[in-house]
């Protein structure tokens, strides 16, 4: 089955892959697939960059609520306790922010990020990471050395950072990517805030 809009026919199952992959809405979807004239993989990276262009408008606005989110893996010997802001009590009751929350609980259960972002990174230890990269390299050309660290601490920071980790439920996705979304999606600043990750006989 297509839909016709004054430019292109749009084929409905497209339009529903469309939706899945993104979560956006029916009409931002079929607004996008419009404008890439039907291929999948444009009208995807459209509406990414509409997500990208609304998060960075709204990345200003105060977020001061929010829930406080806990999850307790089975067997009870891994948990976690998350903050994630919004800007209203509205959206901190809606179940999709509510459901965004517990994937990030459970993300965090699964891939024991350290910190929230690179910028949340003590300076100290960003400093530390550095200067091992950068005696694995200092037989390098200089210029060879800055694009090598660049590349190990982008590395790096998928490792221990939140926001830079593949999300556990989608891996062509970075977490940010679903954060990014999500903003979109609600219409609202969104700002992970901090968590605690415990597991038994851990530090």
């Amino acid at each position: 089955m297509t839909m016709t809009t004054k430019e292109t026919k749009i084929n409905s199952a497209d339009l529903t892959k469309l939706r899945e992959m993104t979560g956006a809405g029916m009409m931002d979807c079929k607004a996008a697939l419009s404008e890439a004239k039907g291929d999948l993989k444009t009208a995807q990276d459209i509406l990414r960059k509409k997500g990208l262009d609304i998060a960075k408008k709204k990345s200003t606005r105060e977020a001061r609520e929010g829930q406080i989110v806990s999850y307790i893996h089975s067997g009870g010997k891994l948990g976690v306790i998350l903050e994630v802001n919004c800007e209203t009590d509205f959206v901190a009751k809606n179940e999709t922010f509510q459901s965004f929350c517990r994937d990030l609980a459970m993300q965090i259960a699964a891939a024991h990020p350290l910190f929230v972002s690179p910028e949340s990174i003590p300076s100290e230890i960003m400093e530390r990471e550095k200067a091992i990269f950068l005696d694995q390299v200092k037989d390098k050309p200089a210029p060879v050395q800055a694009k090598i660290i660049e590349g190990k601490l982008a590395k790096r920071y998928e490792e221990i950072c939140l926001l830079n980790q593949k999300f556990i439920k989608d891996d062509s996705k970075t977490v940010q990517d679903i954060l990014t979304a999500m903003i979109a999606k609600i219409g609202e600043n969104i700002l992970v805030r901090r968590f605690v990750r415990f597991e038994v006989g851990g530090n």
